[in-house]
């Protein structure tokens, strides 16, 4: 069993044994981030929709400032790929071959900001996910984007094993604060 492998298993566990539910306020540096950032009106943010213990970014809705903006969720695609489409609280989604929710597939759309679950993260701002790659993929095409992992402090690992192939995200948010 590789190391990344090894981090994953011992990380779910911990993160299954630690879980415990947010409210909007968790998300209020990250509001203030992208108020900083971001001039227009209508931003495309990019969630994930939460399973098996992840921190529950759907809390974000309930802010008022994030009820105007363009939600965009996650889909897989063909050959291993991912891209977002838009979707509204609320609104029926559907489920994927790995029993994820995915929304209507109807236009592909690029995010202004992305928030990225996370098993484990490092002080370089590393995310140690699922071992798919469908993350690191789609930044290493969309440079633009901003990205914020999205965890719990205690999901901190000294420094993450990585590859070519994992991208580091702009900041990460925990119950502590944004960095």
């Amino acid at each position: 069993m590789s190391k990344k492998q090894i981090l994953r298993k011992k990380y779910y566990i911990l993160r299954k044994k630690k879980y415990y539910k947010i409210d909007k306020e968790f998300f209020f540096p990250l509001i203030k981030l992208i108020r900083s950032n971001f001039k227009k009106k209508n931003l495309k943010l990019a969630l994930y929709y939460p399973s098996n213990y992840e921190l529950n970014v759907l809390k974000l809705l309930e802010n008022d400032y994030i009820k105007n903006q363009n939600i965009l969720l996650p889909a897989i695609e063909e050959k291993n790929n991912m891209n977002f489409y838009s979707w509204k609280k609320n609104q029926v989604l559907f489920v994927n071959k790995f029993g994820m929710l995915e929304p209507k597939k109807f236009e592909i759309k690029i995010p202004d900001v992305a928030l990225i679950p996370i098993l484990a993260f490092d002080i370089h701002k590393y995310r140690l996910g699922y071992g798919k790659g469908y993350y690191d993929r789609y930044l290493k095409k969309f440079k633009n984007i901003l990205t914020v992992g999205v965890a719990f402090s205690f999901q901190k690992y000294h420094k993450l094993p990585r590859d070519n192939n994992d991208v580091r995200l702009n900041y990460i948010l925990t119950e502590k604060g944004i960095n």
